[in-house]
């Protein structure tokens, strides 16, 4: 089923090169990348504060032929107190970007459910991070490559100490987007869970890297020779309805 597309909701942009969204937009949201991405079961919209994103990405070398991406999103509410929890999350790779899932063995969600990341296969791991809760901790979060059921290509973004599965699939992104420089995004999707959402908490700050090696493949590459600048977005919907796309850009250290 194609996704519902956004119609309501709050859009915070960064002043980037491209269509203005948000407030210099007339007030409209950023448009969901990719509306024909698997579907969120629905729940309404709660009351809650109004989440203030900001993104950072550093691009680095692998120590191989491609690059990781790591992405650091911080969160706040206004006026003040935890951020709203999220739906779903977006992540947007710029165009010269190139990723090689078919190149990487895959972990499936039954094989970390009944035995923990630690069963899945050598080399599937592609990516790692850390997610700070509020008020206070952390925790850690790792990556995997993956085939869902419906066999759709993904990732596994899986977050041990809570006992958490989210699943992205690989999407091409709409033409707005490609419009303004991107081509490939992680549709993430966070479930709702048995707490009322307007009980749920979000994260104060959410690192998470993309990238690795398996024998001489890299799962992120790029294409062509000059990468002054690289963009990168988060399209993010709260349980509130807000949507909000915080973008930045970065060039490739250490390669």
């Amino acid at each position: 089923m194609l996704r519902r597309l956004m119609c309501c909701g709050v859009a915070l942009s960064a002043v980037l090169a491209g269509p203005a969204w948000g407030a210099e937009g007339g007030g409209q949201p950023p448009p969901d990348p990719t509306p024909g991405g698997p579907e969120r079961p629905y729940e309404r919209d709660v009351a809650g504060p109004r989440n203030v994103d900001s993104l950072s990405v550093a691009v680095t070398g692998d120590g191989g032929d491609g690059v990781r991406v790591a992405f650091d999103r911080t969160s706040r509410a206004e006026p003040a107190g935890p951020p709203a929890a999220p739906r779903r999350f977006v992540f947007l790779f710029d165009e010269s970007l190139r990723f090689h899932p078919d190149d990487f063995p895959v972990c499936a969600r039954s094989t970390i459910e009944q035995a923990g990341t630690a069963a899945c296969p050598e080399g599937s791991q592609v990516g790692r991070g850390t997610s700070h809760l509020y008020p206070e901790g952390t925790a850690d979060v790792y990556a995997f490559n993956t085939r869902h059921a419906n066999g759709l290509r993904g990732a596994l973004v899986v977050i041990p100490a809570s006992d958490t599965i989210l699943e992205l699939t690989w999407e091409k992104v709409t033409k707005p987007y490609r419009d303004r420089g991107y081509r490939w995004a992680l549709d993430e999707i966070v479930p709702p869970t048995p707490v009322p959402p307007e009980q749920r908490v979000g994260t104060r700050r959410f690192e998470l890297a993309w990238g690795a090696t398996h024998g001489p493949a890299s799962f992120a590459t790029l294409t062509g020779a000059k990468h002054e600048k690289l963009r990168f977005g988060l399209w993010s919907e709260f349980v509130t309805g807000q949507v909000i796309l915080p973008e930045t850009t970065s060039g490739i250290m250490n390669r």
